[in-house]
């Protein structure tokens, strides 16, 4: 790439960067304000207006951790954090265990019709959660499983494997049948070819349904929200308006501490397997 396309690519690009980058920003320097700065007209969360009418830059001068630790040791924030990590660790296990097998068996023992019946379980993720409310409710109820967190574990993984089936299926399409066949002619089964062969190739795809489906966990709300009613079993997605909004008091330092953090990790875990993740996400459009 000459320095012509990378500049193109730059001028392209940096201003997407730019606003795409701003929330994370304002989340920063919001956290560490004092209730001063967003209460007085003069300050702003990014510059202050000194006495002579001058702005300027005085983020560390007045930097509290306050809010941090107010979010930390008044809140039930830690726990909402482990139940989110625990939830997500689980659904993450059920829907490989299930989508891993149904995804192979469509694209591979499925035969003409697989194809249609993976369109079919792609389109129960496309139905909007607001209509399966009442059904996972009831069963949720029947179950005895209300303000816990299993009610969570059972009801998100109805939306999380049909994409996973979907996305697994197109990319085991993508591995060469003669890789298997070979596996089968020396002497493996259909279970081991699958374990020995198929799945190491398949890690892109596998590492893109593990980070989908955390995500989904991470930010899913309505479930979260309805289903589990006590603070100590929410999830970061729920707990989070639900104790820092009262009534008509807005905690903005901690609220945007709060939805800064999560976000870091999960920022982090896409940037190391981007490749990985960008290759999953396309492999199943050359088959």
């Amino acid at each position: 790439m000459t320095w012509r396309q990378k500049g193109l690519t730059y001028l392209v690009v940096g201003p997407f960067a730019i606003v795409l980058a701003f929330p994370f920003y304002l989340a920063l320097v919001t956290m560490f304000r004092t209730d001063a700065d967003l209460a007085i007209q003069t300050h702003t969360p990014y510059v202050v207006n000194d006495a002579e009418g001058k702005l300027h830059w005085d983020f560390w001068n007045d930097a509290t951790t306050e809010h941090v630790g107010f979010l930390f040791n008044d809140t039930n924030y830690p726990q909402w954090l482990l139940n989110t990590l625990l939830v997500g660790a689980a659904v993450v296990a059920i829907t490989l265990l299930l989508a891993m097998p149904a995804g192979y068996a469509l694209a591979r023992l499925a035969g003409g019709w697989g194809q249609s019946a993976g369109i079919g379980i792609f389109l129960v993720y496309l139905i909007p959660p607001t209509l399966l409310f009442l059904p996972l409710s009831r069963i949720v109820t029947n179950l005895d499983l209300k303000d816990s967190l299993w009610a969570l574990i059972l009801v998100y993984p109805s939306f999380t494997i049909p994409f996973a089936t979907w996305l697994l299926m197109g990319f085991f399409k993508t591995i060469p049948q003669e890789l298997e066949d070979a596996a089968l002619v020396d002497g493996c089964s259909r279970l081991k070819a699958l374990y020995r062969i198929v799945l190491p190739i398949s890690l892109p795809g596998i590492l893109t349904v593990v980070i989908f489906t955390f995500s989904l966990c991470v930010n899913e709300f309505i479930y979260a929200f309805t289903f589990i009613s006590s603070s100590e079993q929410r999830t970061v997605s729920a707990g989070i308006p639900n104790d820092l909004i009262r009534g008509d008091v807005f905690f903005w330092q901690s609220l945007l501490a709060a939805t800064l953090i999560p976000s870091i990790p999960l920022a982090l875990l896409y940037n190391a397997f981007l490749d990985r993740f960008i290759k999953g996400f396309t492999g199943g459009a050359f088959r």
